[in-house]
C-alpha cells in the first residue's frame, strides 16, 4: 500500500523514470494501466486524472508526443468502457440481485461501490456515462452498471466516446498546459491529491443533499 501511494503522489517522477528507462514502452502502459482503471471493475484504485496529468506535463517537457497521448489514451479510455459494459451486460443482473456475498464475483466486487454508481446512474441517465468519467472509483462502475442495466449500446456508445474525449482531453491538456509550472511542479504531490478532491465533490455534495433529504 505504501509503495502505491508514493507512485500515486510521484506520478510525475516514476513517469520520467519509466521513459527514460523504457523509451516508447511508455505509451503501451500508460494505455494499459487507463484501460485496466476503466474497463476492470476489479482495479478501481488505479491513477486516472492525475495519471493523464502527468502524461501530458511530460508531453510538455518534449518526453512525449501530445497528440499521440490524446489518441491512445482516449481509445484506451472508450475501450474500457466498452469492456466494462459487456462484462455488466453478462454478469451483472445476476450480482444485483444475488443476495449470496460468498461467490467469486461478490468477493471480488464491492457491492458499496456498485451501489453508488448504480445511484449515480439512476440520476443522471446517460450523463451520467460523461459524469462519472471524472468520478474516481465511479466511473470503473458505471459502465458496469449502464451494461447490467441493459442500456441501449449505441447510446452508450455515444456517451461512452464523448466522456472518453473531454475526460482523457481536459485532464491531459491541462497537464500539459499547468504540469510544468515551477509551483505546479515543484508540489505535483499536493496537486494530484487536490486533483483527486476535487473530482470527489460531486459526491460530497450528493452526499450532503441525501442527508438534508433525509432531515
Amino acid at each position: 500500500m505504501e509503495q502505491l501511494v508514493d507512485v500515486f503522489l510521484h506520478l510525475d517522477t516514476h513517469l520520467t523514470e519509466i521513459v527514460a528507462t523504457y523509451g516508447r514502452w511508455v505509451y503501451a502502459a500508460l494505455f494499459v494501466i487507463i484501460f485496466a482503471e476503466t474497463g476492470l471493475v476489479v482495479t478501481p484504485i488505479l491513477p486516472g486524472d492525475s495519471l493523464l496529468f502527468a502524461a501530458g506535463a511530460l508531453a510538455a517537457s518534449g518526453a512525449l508526443d501530445l497528440r499521440v497521448l490524446l489518441i491512445l489514451l482516449i481509445v484506451a479510455a472508450a475501450l474500457g468502457d466498452a469492456v466494462n459494459y459487456y462484462v455488466g451486460d453478462a454478469v451483472g443482473p445476476k450480482i444485483f440481485r444475488s443476495v449470496d456475498r460468498t461467490s467469486w464475483w461478490q468477493r471480488m466486487l464491492n457491492r458499496d461501490h456498485l451501489a453508488r454508481a448504480h445511484e449515480f446512474f439512476e440520476k443522471y441517465g446517460g450523463k451520467a456515462i460523461i459524469l462519472g468519467r471524472f468520478v474516481p472509483i465511479v466511473r470503473t462502475f458505471v459502465p458496469f452498471v449502464a451494461g447490467a442495466g441493459t442500456m441501449t449500446y449505441s447510446t452508450f456508445a455515444l456517451y461512452n466516446v464523448s466522456g472518453a474525449v473531454l475526460w482523457v482531453g481536459i485532464c491531459t491538456v491541462g497537464g500539459y498546459i499547468f504540469g510544468n509550472v515551477p509551483i505546479v511542479r515543484d508540489h505535483f504531490s499536493l496537486v494530484a491529491i487536490g486533483i483527486v478532491a476535487v473530482s470527489l465533490i460531486p459526491i460530497a455534495v450528493e452526499y450532503l443533499r441525501g442527508r438534508g433529504r433525509v432531515r
